[in-house]
């Protein structure tokens, strides 16, 4: 298991929704300011006024030297989304969290928080943030009860005021004790996770108070009172490591092409020197990251060669790892825009990724057409993501046809490859590669021999299931549509 000892005291805690598991938002599920990435993208969008922006930062100021509170920073903002429709609003906080703040949660939050569900506890999101910063995250997260500050809403438009009473300070109180009535939490067995002193009262409160990435302020009264304390670095400003570690992966990638081509010239074989190249690779850019794997059966890796290896999309970093469990005769799939990239994308296409223009089904076509060649004359395997793309999260997409259709057509079978954290490393909108343990299963092979045109919808929904089952989330997601505003 990822992050043992983080969730080392979770797992030895009694089961039950009597323990709360309390989160704050802001800088403790996810890194730095949910307004700041709204501000930013607004401003970016030209959704603010010059004159708004001056505004907005003057009384962002006054709240930060001391002379406006909270309550009266809120009733500010609010101002400036009057007569705002609250259902166009409310799709903006989930692209701005698509785009900017799904990056921004600690994998190690996530796993303290996927902990707390495991054992049964009542895990609520206690924020001082409106619902839309924080419900695209809780519905991630699969949190299914969010207590925060409310705007006023009259027949579906914002009026500028705030819903009182707001979520901050004594209020985050007020909001744990509705989930004592609704649940039957014991707040005094219960944990608060939190990075400030805003919320020491609430960290008080309840029997086991947990500073994550605490202020000053908050790591000095956990140290006088005997509170633990966590500091994650996994997300937040890049070290001059994290930069560095990031710009030697395209290196490693050139520099094990290269390191080829004497085995080529030597022995006149391609292919030898193309698996030499990977594997060098593969072990290269693992090390440079400080990508560990955890990976079970390993057995299917070779088990059943040529196949279709399919895999769930989560980061850049899958490419390192799909390299590293594969090693040899292996062709992948990638989009057209590869190609572009100077160097890297003539490597990639002579190393034989197929580059797909996904726009042009009839080239489409073709391309597949050349892998059923590759597996049934040269005896290589393909790599490909049913997804066709990177999520934001943890969350697997819907599947596309066309690796079902392809290991069909070349009668060999698929083997799934489920990846469970990938994201940890370099999460989609990030550049930046962390260092990280990924767990990986690698699944039976299925067997595509009675497939046919008619039932590969069928066969599709059955792999899909075990991607499911092996990353612990449901078909249709269900907890997403019980997640609750708690009225307070």
């Amino acid at each position: 298991m990822a992050y043992e000892n983080i969730v080392e005291e979770i797992e030895k805690l009694p089961d039950g929704p009597e323990i709360g598991a309390l989160f704050d938002f802001d800088g403790t599920i996810i890194s730095g300011y949910s307004a700041f990435a709204f501000f930013q993208e607004q401003v970016r969008r030209g959704q603010m006024s010059p004159r708004d922006v001056v505004e907005l930062l003057s009384v962002m100021g006054s709240f930060g030297i001391g002379i406006l509170g909270f309550p009266a920073l809120m009733l500010a903002a609010s101002q400036f989304l009057r007569g705002v429709r609250e259902e166009s609003y409310a799709e903006f906080g989930e692209e701005v969290f698509r785009s900017h703040i799904a990056r921004q949660i600690y994998p190690e939050t996530r796993a303290l928080v996927k902990a707390h569900a495991r054992k049964g506890h009542t895990v609520a999101i206690i924020s001082s943030a409106t619902p839309y910063q924080v419900v695209p995250a809780a519905r991630s997260l699969d949190i299914d009860n969010v207590l925060c500050t409310k705007l006023q809403v009259d027949n579906g438009v914002f009026t500028g005021a705030v819903v009182r009473p707001i979520c901050f300070g004594a209020g985050k109180v007020t909001a744990a004790e509705t989930l004592v009535t609704r649940y039957g939490v014991d707040l005094r067995r219960s944990y608060f996770y939190s990075d400030s002193t805003d919320d020491i009262q609430l960290l008080r409160h309840v029997g086991n108070p947990r500073p994550l990435n605490p202020s000053h302020r908050l790591a000095s009264i956990a140290e006088r009172e005997g509170w633990p304390v966590r500091r994650f670095a996994s997300r937040g400003r890049p070290m001059p490591t994290d930069w560095l570690r990031t710009a030697m992966l395209p290196a490693s990638l050139v520099g094990s092409f290269f390191a080829g081509l004497p085995i080529w010239a030597l022995t006149g074989s391609k292919r030898d020197a193309l698996n030499f190249s990977m594997s060098v690779f593969a072990d290269t850019a693992s090390a440079l990251i400080g990508l560990n794997l955890k990976v079970t059966g390993e057995q299917y890796l070779w088990s059943h060669r040529p196949a279709v290896f399919i895999f769930n999309h989560q980061s850049n970093v899958d490419m390192v790892i799909i390299a590293r469990l594969l090693r040899r005769d292996i062709s992948g799939v990638g989009k057209k825009e590869i190609g572009d990239m100077p160097l890297i994308g003539r490597i990639l296409e002579f190393s034989g990724v197929v580059l797909i223009d996904r726009k042009d089904s009839e080239k489409a076509i073709q391309a597949v057409n050349s892998l059923i060649d590759i597996m049934q004359i040269e005896g290589k395997s393909v790599c490909m993501s049913p997804e066709g793309t990177r999520s934001v999260t943890t969350k697997l997409a819907p599947f596309k046809k066309g690796a079902f259709h392809l290991a069909m057509q070349a009668g060999v079978p698929i083997v799934p490859i489920v990846i469970q954290n990938s994201n940890d490393v370099n999460p989609k909108g990030s550049s930046i590669y962390h260092p990280a343990t990924v767990e990986v299963e690698v699944l039976p092979p299925v067997d595509t021999s009675e497939w046919t045109a008619e039932t590969i919808d069928e066969h599709i929904k059955s792999v899909r299931n075990m991607f499911l089952k092996s990353l612990h989330q449901d078909e249709k997601d269900p907890r997403a549509g019980q997640l609750r505003i708690v009225e307070k």
